[in-house]
């Protein structure tokens, strides 16, 4: 747990996930801007936010804990995206590659769950 969480391959890959998001959110309709674009974007953030704070708890208890929600909201994402192709408010290019990226990151926190698991 020595390293920074800015060296954390799963932050970076967060980062860069909410990058996107904001972006495909950009388009939605002004009626959703307290709904689902808030929510998403909300989402995408907390992503990376509960990487950072649990690699910043003395535990890996405590990491794990917050791996765990960093992990909830990333399925949160998928399934509005999902929501957000269905009112057509993304193509099915940009779900595709939306869903591409969260299920890489999905593995990478998958992977990174397992490592501090094994640690704990």
């Amino acid at each position: 747990m020595g390293k920074s969480y800015r060296e954390l391959v799963a932050w970076q890959k967060a980062m860069l996930l909410v990058t996107e998001i904001y972006l495909a959110t950009k388009t939605f309709p002004i009626e959703e801007r307290y709904g689902l674009t808030n929510q998403l974007r909300r989402a995408a953030v907390s992503v990376p936010s509960n990487i950072a704070e649990g690699q910043a708890r003395f535990s890996s208890r405590d990491f794990h804990r917050f791996l765990g929600i960093a992990r909830g909201s990333l399925v949160e994402i998928e399934t509005q995206v999902e929501i957000a192709k269905s009112l057509g408010y993304v193509t099915c290019a940009q779900t595709a590659a939306l869903l591409r990226s969260t299920a890489e990151l999905g593995r990478v926190l998958n992977g990174l769950l397992a490592s501090i698991k094994t640690a704990a």
